[in-house]
């Protein structure tokens, strides 16, 4: 009877933390999306092309999403096995 009642009054509770944890996993998966800014970087390519930018836009963008795939790399690096 006792845990029923315990786990009666933790589950909201426990719903939060999944939730939360939900929540986190779908944030990491957008935010450490390597495929995304290889696309970026495609388009980014496109752009340059067609001469939308220029060189020296393009050579800041990139660099700029160079390093953020060297991040993403890392955090992968550093959270295998994690999860």
């Amino acid at each position: 009877m006792v845990f029923l009642l315990d786990d009666l009054l933790l589950a909201p509770l426990k719903g939060v933390v999944w939730l939360s944890e939900k929540i986190k996993e779908l944030s990491e998966k957008e935010l450490y999306d390597e495929d995304k800014v290889r696309e970026e970087l495609i388009s980014l390519q496109a752009k340059l092309d067609m001469e939308e930018i220029t060189q020296e836009e393009y050579l800041s963008c990139e660099k700029k999403l160079l390093e953020r795939i060297n991040e993403i790399q890392k955090w992968k690096k550093g959270n295998r096995g994690k999860g």
